[in-house]
């Protein structure tokens, strides 16, 4: 027989404008946001007091030398994952349990009463959250839509609007998604 689990608590959305009544703007379900939301640690890392996530304060942020050339954070799937794995190698900013964040960490940083979510992570804490066209890796795979490419994508969250969407792990063929890679830990 299985265990009882107890249920988790989603956080909120951020939308607190209702445009109908019952939407989530109108409702507000979920767990409250901590105030203030996320605290910048002094040492190049901000952390989302919400979920106790550390993230690189800077969303862009600068690789040690020995990565800059070889696992570009800009890049692939495997480019990203290469990267975090280098900035380990590398302690970089003193830690070395860095990884690519999965679909859900990444979505947990959206605040949907925004119009441009990073343009406002822009404004907690964050530097160089890249918005306007740009999207970030995910460490999730995801089910491919074609039966002959089970893996070949991965989930992405574009930033502007908040979204999430699948992008291309592979250059196989003839043309590659090249997105952000921004590092994450667990915290402490």
């Amino acid at each position: 027989s299985a265990i009882p689990q107890a249920p988790i608590r989603l956080p909120k959305t951020g939308q607190t404008t209702s445009y109908a009544t019952g939407d989530d703007g109108d409702l507000k379900r979920g767990v409250a946001w901590p105030s203030p939301r996320f605290t910048d640690n002094g040492d190049g890392t901000v952390t989302d007091n919400l979920t106790s996530l550390a993230w690189t304060k800077d969303a862009n942020a600068p690789e040690p030398a020995a990565c800059s050339s070889a696992t570009p954070k800009r890049g692939t799937w495997q480019g990203a994952l290469n990267y975090v794995a280098c900035l380990n190698t590398n302690n970089y900013l003193g830690y070395t349990d860095w990884r690519l964040p999965n679909i859900n960490e990444l979505k947990s940083l959206v605040n949907k009463e925004q119009t441009d979510p990073g343009a406002w992570l822009n404004t907690q804490g964050f530097t160089n959250v890249q918005s306007y066209s740009s999207l970030y890796w995910s460490s999730t795979t995801h089910a491919s839509y074609s039966s002959d490419c089970n893996s070949c994508y991965a989930w992405v969250v574009y930033m502007y609007y908040g979204d999430e969407s699948a992008g291309l792990k592979s250059s196989d063929y003839s043309y590659t998604f090249n997105y952000y890679a921004w590092p994450v830990r667990s915290g402490q």
